[in-house]
């Protein structure tokens, strides 16, 4: 079976080529640590080749929704530690994922403070979950230069504390709108001045988060996740394809470990967009190693390593609930299913007790 093969990232020799995906979680502490539980969650499922974590808030401005972790603080960095160091003693790989929300979020939980975001338009049709219950969302504050520069020097340095905190690489979370998206996207950035106006300009948000966290880091130990046609958060394109195809362009001319794609969910079409498949589209023009993403089970996880334009498969929900998935489809094992009513925040109950198909 492919996916039990072995495969290469960067220079992190992986066991086998399923990721655990990132997932959001609002199970850190008031104080966006995080702690026993979240070592005991992603230890629980270390026999993913690469697990890849919940997003994590790279400053206090990047905050969106409650009880979500950061790694801006020597707290939060103090606690990932505990995290990366049980994943290392049981043979694991762990990434960081670097997350602003941008617009995508309350002031709620932001002791007060408006969101900000290229441009001061704001998510319609949904409300955002607070500390206090739903809320409509608030229309952001558009950020000037200064504050954009600010805000790349973050990525930077939430990337060498990710470090710091022992984890084996970062990953730019660019995709589902939030920050580097809400850049990208057509509906999202009205800006006149060089990050605005053209694709390129749209672009030139996400290459200079890149470039920054190749520099703090190194390369090989940088990835990021993009989403073509995902409209969620209001995100969408005049053209997704010429938008993607310039930036996979230019992401190509950088030296980093790999490109996480995710296809588009199947409950948010849009009528203009291509029928393709993401995959097909767009992995042909990706240099990188290509991590293909969302709505994969074994038989078409399989069957896209087979057609070899993705060299690993990333499992979201299926890993929450089955830690030990790997295992699962090595012995073609039945599936636990998720409690969706526990995925986003809670407890124990839909995180740690899931059950091994053997005593663990």
């Amino acid at each position: 079976m492919k996916l039990l093969e072995p495969a290469q990232v960067g220079t992190l020799r992986v066991k086998n080529r399923m990721v655990m995906s990132a997932m959001t979680r609002s199970r850190a502490d008031q104080n966006g640590v995080v702690g026993d539980l979240q070592v005991q969650y992603y230890t629980q499922r270390v026999s993913a080749g690469l697990i890849i974590t919940e997003a994590i808030n790279i400053s206090p401005d990047a905050i969106g929704s409650p009880l979500t972790p950061g790694l801006f603080t020597p707290a939060q960095i103090e606690a990932w530690q505990k995290v990366t160091t049980a994943v290392h003693e049981q043979g694991g790989l762990i990434i960081a994922q670097l997350w602003h929300t941008g617009r995508a979020g309350h002031s709620t939980d932001r002791k007060g403070v408006l969101p900000v975001a290229p441009s001061a338009v704001a998510i319609t049709g949904a409300q955002h979950f607070t500390s206090q219950g739903p809320k409509d969302y608030e229309t952001p504050r558009a950020l000037d230069l200064d504050e954009i520069e600010q805000i790349i020097t973050d990525y930077g340095q939430a990337a060498r504390n990710a470090l710091t905190a022992g984890f084996d690489g970062v990953e730019l979370h660019a995709a589902n709108g939030y920050l580097p998206n809400q850049f990208l996207a057509d509906s999202t950035n009205r800006r006149t001045d060089q990050y605005g106006g053209n694709i390129a300009n749209k672009a030139r948000f996400i290459l200079e988060v890149m470039q920054e966290l190749i520099r703090a880091v190194g390369g090989d130990k940088v990835g990021i996740k993009l989403s073509p046609f995902h409209p969620y958060g209001g995100i969408l394109f005049d053209d997704p394809v010429a938008t993607f195809a310039y930036l996979i362009e230019q992401l190509n001319q950088l030296d980093f470990a790999y490109v996480e794609l995710m296809k588009r969910s199947p409950l948010f079409p849009v009528p203009h967009y291509p029928t393709e498949d993401e995959i097909d589209l767009f992995g042909p023009q990706i240099t990188h190693t290509l991590i293909a993403n969302s709505v994969y089970d074994k038989a078409s996880g399989e069957a896209e390593l087979t057609k070899g334009i993705a060299k690993l498969i990333s499992y979201g929900t299926l890993f929450l609930a089955n830690p030990d998935l790997p295992r699962r489809f090595e012995l073609n094992a039945p599936l636990n299913q998720p409690d969706r009513a526990t995925m986003f925040g809670g407890g124990e109950q839909g995180y740690v007790d899931y059950p091994f198909l053997t005593a663990h």
